[in-house]
């Protein structure tokens, strides 16, 4: 019996070390990502304007997406654009825009995927400095509002 427990030991150890070892990647929780989408179409319907809003993870899958009652078609595709783009590239939208407009040798930045928008209305979602997703907001009249009302929305969950 005390062959046969050493054994099973000796043999699981092994996996057991190396469970423990395996990383660890802080999230967004679906949570967090409704309650700063709902902030963020509540502060630009405060203003007069219907918007969309988008949340997607680290990986650029979309959380959540809230499109404001009478908020033209185009600005959940927009919104979504803006939220993989900040979170894939970890900047807001607007630094990337003057970083390609200012820098032509960087415009092919903009074919870089598909799903990228580049323009102003993007933010990354960073908690504790960690890069855990993306906001973005489409359909106000510029791109600084649609910026504005993603920065209500990452400040109602405490984002950097």
């Amino acid at each position: 019996m005390i062959r046969t427990f050493a054994l099973t030991a000796a043999f699981l150890a092994p996996v057991a070390s190396f469970a423990q070892e395996l990383p660890t990647a802080p999230y967004l929780p679906l949570n967090m990502a409704t309650q700063a989408a709902q902030t963020a179409v509540e502060a630009c319907s405060a203003e007069g304007y219907n918007v969309s809003v988008a949340i997607v993870a680290r990986s650029g899958v979309t959380k959540a997406i809230l499109r404001a009652d009478n908020a033209g078609p185009h600005t959940v595709g927009s919104s979504t654009g803006k939220a993989f783009t900040s979170a894939s590239l970890g900047r807001a939208t607007a630094d990337l825009a003057n970083f390609i407009g200012g820098n032509p040798q960087n415009d092919g930045m903009r074919d870089m995927d598909t799903r990228l928008v580049i323009q102003a209305g993007g933010l990354p979602i960073k908690i504790g400095g960690a890069l855990i997703g993306g906001i973005g907001v489409g359909g106000a009249p510029s791109g600084d509002i649609d910026a504005n009302c993603a920065r209500a929305g990452l400040d109602a969950i405490g984002a950097e």
